[in-house]
């Protein structure tokens, strides 16, 4: 593969992973970067990757190529649930093959494919598999989503220390705050929290204030 790929994750379900994965490679179309989406594996819906199709939305491109062919989103299952449990009511096995082909075809074509995951770091892709032991397998850094809500720093520093147990890189941490607490001093400080820790313990990481997009 030539091309790089960043893991698109979030420290829950709901926080804002294809808002801000769809607003990041606008940006970085914008900046000048060859980048296109992938959604790993999506649940609850059929034929095409309701997550998928709100990125070309707010990218403003239309369907690509490869949305039609299907390799920008490998994988769907009708039953809106973790992937594992899925799988298993629809009596199926999540194919792994075919979304490692799709990722590998993409980072072929462009620079930079943003890998959007299913839910949060912990979500069981099988019920052996992990998504975070997944994309360390494949060595990818991952982007991690937040937002001002209430609890987000517990599972911000909860998300982060899992990814430093396993060894992978974090590319950088979005703040939604589209998904802030409704208590504007909440909020405040949560976000100031969890970027003075970002800060002081992955210097290298970068941090992208996400505006709220209007969805229509």
């Amino acid at each position: 593969m030539s091309g790089k790929v960043v893991f698109v994750s979030g420290i829950d379900t709901e926080i804002g992973k294809t808002v801000v994965t769809g607003w990041l490679a606008r940006l970085w179309a914008e900046q000048g970067e060859d980048v296109i989406t992938q959604k790993l594996v999506q649940t609850g819906c059929v034929g095409a990757s309701d997550d998928i199709l709100l990125h070309r939305r707010i990218m403003g491109t239309g369907l690509f190529e490869e949305d039609r062919d299907g390799t920008t989103m490998p994988v769907l299952f009708a039953y809106p649930a973790s992937p594992h449990l899925a799988a298993r009511l629809e009596q199926r096995t999540l194919d792994l093959g075919a979304i490692e082909r799709a990722t590998a075809t993409l980072a072929t074509r462009y620079g930079t494919v943003l890998l959007e995951g299913a839910g949060g770091l912990m979500v069981p892709l099988t019920e052996q598999l992990l998504t975070i032991d997944y994309v360390a397998e494949k060595g990818w850094p991952v982007l991690l989503v937040t937002s001002g809500r209430l609890g987000s720093i517990n599972h911000t520093l909860l998300s982060l220390e899992a990814l430093s147990a396993r060894g992978i890189a974090l590319h950088g941490v979005a703040w939604n705050s589209r998904d802030d607490s409704t208590d504007e001093v909440i909020a405040a400080d949560s976000r100031n929290f969890i970027r003075q820790w970002v800060q002081a313990r992955f210097p290298d990481a970068a941090w992208y204030d996400v505006p709220r997009i209007d969805l229509g």
